[in-house]
């Protein structure tokens, strides 16, 4: 299954950030420290191409530690980029985004020239609620559910400091099947775009080759690595009491579990991609999506041929 989610709001986001951007200094993008690569909106990437960039890599305190470190040195060595970890709530780590605001536009600064910065992210990746960390107040709606954010807000920080927060916004089209899965299990997709059994295996799939152990610990299973991602989502269910009729595992009750306990770090520390990684499933994602364009163009070449709208080819 392939999932996609692109409301409304999400078309006028894209449209205001092409407007926007022509008079912003210093672009903060929020990336899910768990999931850097997926959660890097590409979209973002072509509409604030060449403007200085932050990549702030948050909820670093429910990732893995050495693979924060991996993402935090493979963005760092990319030019005219700065990155940073920290959990949006925390509000000392959070300051230091000012500051590296000015570092990365040395020349804003003053009344005469305010830095004005432009925080973008997908949902539900925390923009909101650093931006009430930063402000010290409630500036921003919160909420643990994709899409909070609907309008464009201007919060002043200092008097020349202008942070310009917008929705949070996936693109129309994900090419990496990857990274729908892991934005549906992070919570930045809406519940009804994803099937919760669907999303489950494919994360207990993963984390049974990369984090068994911690598997094993929050359930109490012996034998994970010989069980196939359904025989572990059942095992799962029944250690966690998730049963129906005759006492057999309800799969949804326990494919939610498992996703609640992905989001809440109950099970520990987890990050679902590498750089590496991410690398390798997004060209095999442009190799599919160029396919798929193909035989797209193909169908649209025939449907005009056979309502005469141009010539047949020779």
């Amino acid at each position: 299954m392939a999932i996609q989610w692109f409301p409304g709001h999400m078309h006028l986001t894209q449209k205001a950030i092409g407007e926007r951007i022509k008079n912003i200094d210093v672009v903060i993008e929020l990336l899910d420290a768990r999931l850097p690569g997926s959660s890097a909106n590409p979209m973002l990437a072509e509409l604030t191409a060449g403007k200085p960039a932050l990549k702030v890599l948050n909820k670093q305190d429910l990732a893995d530690p050495a693979r924060t470190a991996d993402w935090l040195a493979h963005y760092n060595a990319l030019p005219g980029t700065r990155a940073l970890a920290l959990d949006a709530s925390v509000a000392t780590p959070a300051k230091a985004l000012v500051k590296a605001c000015f570092e990365l536009a040395p020349n804003r600064g003053g009344m005469v020239k305010p830095m004005r910065v432009l925080i973008c992210g997908i949902p539900n990746v925390g923009k909101s609620t650093l931006i009430n960390t930063l402000t010290g107040k409630r500036a921003a709606k919160t909420g643990d559910e994709a899409g909070i954010t609907k309008l464009e807000q201007r919060i002043s920080l200092a008097d020349d400091f202008y942070l310009y927060d917008t929705p949070g916004v996936l693109w129309p089209r994900i090419i990496v099947a990857k990274s729908g899965y892991n934005l549906a299990a992070s919570g930045a997709i809406g519940r009804n775009a994803f099937n919760e059994e669907e999303v489950a295996l494919e994360l207990l799939d993963y984390l049974k080759t990369h984090y068994a152990d911690l598997l094993a610990a929050r359930y109490k299973l012996d034998t994970v690595g010989a069980l196939n991602d359904e025989e572990l989502l059942e095992a799962i269910g029944r250690k966690r009491g998730a049963l129906q009729g005759g006492k057999r595992v309800n799969l949804q009750k326990a494919a939610e579990i498992v996703i609640y306990d992905f989001r809440a770090a109950a099970m520990g520390r987890i990050t679902l991609e590498t750089p590496a990684e991410f690398a390798q499933w997004l060209s095999e994602g442009r190799k599919l999506d160029a396919k798929r364009q193909i035989r797209k163009d193909a169908i649209e070449l025939d449907r005009l041929v056979r309502f005469k709208k141009i010539p047949r080819p020779s």
